[in-house]
């Protein structure tokens, strides 16, 4: 079940927990606490089981036109369940309603890391396209692929 959290401290609470669970791509701490720092200020929708957080997505503003999905985890047993769609379907869904037209999400580029070939693939495969790659956005290791969705 896919959910709207509001209240910023749960929303910090289950953005924490799910990316300290997961390291392979949310490593770096500090990029980690700036992702649940912006948590609190952000469109948060959490997937649930049991009542318990298994997932959870932000949505923020980048343009008058545009959101971007701004970090989204998924708890490494969940992958492959559909949970990541149903948030990013929930997630659209909301923007579309919002008045948005695009929406956009940064991931490191194919072919870089195994991990996020993955990522990509999740992406592509539910709708996402190319748009451009920043190589030296984030740093040299980890050139920016940036891909768009029209949402109408």
């Amino acid at each position: 079940m896919v959910v709207e959290i509001i209240n910023s401290n749960e929303k910090q609470t289950i953005a924490r927990k799910v990316l300290e669970a997961l390291t392979d791509w949310f490593g770096i701490e500090e990029s980690r606490e700036e992702y649940i720092s912006g948590s609190a200020d952000w469109t948060f929708f959490a997937a649930k089981e049991e009542d318990e957080a298994v997932g959870f997505l932000c949505l923020k503003e980048t343009g008058k036109a545009t959101v971007e999905l701004a970090v989204m985890g998924v708890l490494k047993e969940h992958h492959r369940s559909g949970v990541g769609r149903q948030l990013l379907e929930m997630a659209k869904e909301a923007a579309k309603a919002q008045g948005y037209e695009f929406l956009q999400v940064k991931t490191v580029k194919m072919g870089v890391y195994e991990d996020y070939d993955r990522t990509n693939l999740f992406y592509q495969s539910c709708g996402f396209k190319e748009f451009e790659v920043f190589p030296l956005l984030w740093d040299e290791a980890n050139p920016c692929q940036i891909y768009v969705m029209s949402l109408k």
